[in-house]
């Protein structure tokens, strides 16, 4: 590959991105986040916006003075008492920057400002003066420059460059551009603005359409050197241009891009759970980079894939972004490799014939679950192992009716080898005891319940219940295992690995862990 070029990245996670409804962080929040980013080695962090608020001047007076690492930038509006401010608030930082900003788009002068082009101009220049006088770090922003004229906008950044301006950044402000005007308005202001290399040339995209990330790389492409973006892309409306996809599209992409960051990577997900946990923004689940699906598998095809080479399904490594690891998430679309890979993983080494069975009945609790658990697996291993070589009875079906102050009612059917045998009694204290009355009365076994305990095999409101039981037969005891959806089918399961166990040709009580 060619020269990399380094590309800054301009976080405002702390700005625009505490501007999303509901994202609004205190002082101690916001130190973290700070921490957060300087770890994650970002280049500039705009901590705020000193006038809007006490709170924000507060905020960006206290990364400034405390945090090194990272460039420090405070937001203003092009007039002196916002500029003033905003120094204030940075004056203690040894890498500080003002970043002043007037919109420029007609519709701007005409409905909000109330301004020729020329007023525009010469409030722009102005602001930019009186910045410099604080420091030589100015970034100017020319606000909704992508719906600006293009002779104007050239106008406009070749006289704030003059002014001082040592970042030129070009918001698209309402999410409105495409990659391919984005393009353009670059390589035009390379072209046309005769200053343009006494800059960098910076983007501002929201997501309005869906397309802040694929016009900033569209930026990058035709020589952007900046990008401002947040973490998770959090921010005004449908947000800003999301930190770690930017990063990672460049990084995976090197052989296209020619481009990278100083960003450390492994600390992606980490960064965005804190920031995801302090703002109460929820990371969307398919979410590219930091969502929980995003290196998860569960088709069937897709995991064998994986199994053999990662490559096949993965453009990246897990770790490289602060995962742990690929998830092949099992369920209902799942296969015998993916479901032999996890049994491996969970320390159980399972013979073809074993794996047959344990793959039958963890395809009918696929059916059941959106998800299958660690927990479920083990609890699925346990339960047709215990009883896989001795299985002499088992369950066809179930009924349990209950009513206020009445006995409850139970229907069992049980099978051993080719014969099916049904019961039907109502009597007993509740329907598990039920259950325990019906099955003994079917097998002919009798048994004593000396312990019986159940518990959530997993979690989740679909969680599988796991009961394990201890009986006595002839002074021994037994213990049996059985694991449902239904607690009361597990109870039922559990007995017969009981009853199995005892009239199985050995009679011994083998452990099922």
């Amino acid at each position: 590959m060619s020269d990399v070029r380094s590309i800054r990245i301009f976080d405002t996670t702390l700005r625009d991105g505490e501007q999303s409804p509901g994202c609004s962080m205190n002082l101690s929040e916001k130190l973290e986040v700070a921490q957060a980013l300087i770890n994650l080695g970002v280049d500039i962090i705009e901590a705020g916006f000193p006038i809007a608020s006490p709170g924000d001047y507060e905020a960006v007076r206290e990364i400034a003075t405390n945090f090194r690492g990272a460039t420090i930038c405070g937001l203003a509006r092009c007039n002196e008492k916002d500029i003033d401010r905003a120094w204030d608030a940075l004056k203690h930082s040894d890498d500080p920057r003002i970043h002043v900003f007037l919109a420029t788009s007609a519709i701007h002068r005409e409905f909000k400002l109330k301004m020729t082009p020329d007023e525009i101009i010469d409030r722009a220049v102005r602001g930019v003066r009186h910045a410099v006088q604080y420091c030589d770090n100015i970034e100017f922003s020319p606000e909704d420059a992508a719906r600006t004229e293009l002779d104007f906008l050239c106008q406009v950044v070749e006289k704030t460059i003059e002014a001082g301006a040592t970042t030129i950044n070009i918001p698209d402000t309402v999410g409105y551009a495409t990659p391919l005007q984005m393009h353009r308005v670059i390589s035009t202001l390379k072209e046309r603005v005769p200053n343009i290399d006494r800059a960098v040339i910076s983007v501002h995209c929201h997501d309005d359409l869906g397309m802040a990330v694929a016009n900033s790389l569209a930026a990058v492409e035709a020589g952007a050197g900046q990008i401002e973006c947040t973490v998770n892309g959090i921010g005004e409306r449908a947000g800003n241009c999301s930190l770690e996809e930017v990063v990672m599209a460049m990084r995976v992409r090197g052989d296209h891009y020619a481009c990278d960051t100083q960003v450390v990577s492994n600390r992606l997900v980490p960064t965005s759970r804190l920031v995801s946990a302090i703002t109460g923004m929820r990371v969307q689940r398919n979410k590219a980079i930091v969502g929980r699906n995003a290196f998860a598998h569960e088709a069937g095809i897709h995991q064998d894939g994986m199994l053999k080479e990662r490559s096949t399904y993965e453009i990246m490594r897990p770790e490289d972004v602060g995962f742990e690891k690929t998830d092949l998430v099992l369920g209902k679309h799942s296969g015998r490799a993916a479901l032999a890979d996890r049994a491996r993983e969970l320390g159980y080494r399972l013979s073809g014939e074993q794996l047959q069975l344990v793959f039958e009945e963890f395809k009918k609790l696929a059916d059941k679950k959106k998800n299958v658990y660690d927990g479920d697996i083990r609890a699925l291993i346990n339960s047709e192992l215990s009883g896989a070589e001795d299985a002499l009875w088992s369950v066809v079906s179930f009924k349990i009716q209950t009513e206020k102050d009445q006995p409850p009612k139970a229907r069992l059917t049980l099978r051993r080898g080719d014969q099916e045998f049904t019961e039907e009694l109502q009597d007993g204290d509740g329907p598990i005891d039920a259950a325990f009355l019906v099955t003994e009365k079917i097998t002919g076994v009798p048994l004593q319940i000396r312990d019986y305990t159940v518990q959530a095999a997993t979690l989740g409101h679909d969680a599988q219940g796991e009961v394990r039981i201890s009986v006595e037969h002839e002074g021994e005891l037994v213990r049996g295992i059985g694991v449902s959806t239904d607690t009361v089918e597990a109870t039922v399961m559990a007995m017969l690995d009981a009853v199995n166990r005892i009239t199985s040709a050995s009679g011994a009580s083998e452990t099922t862990e």
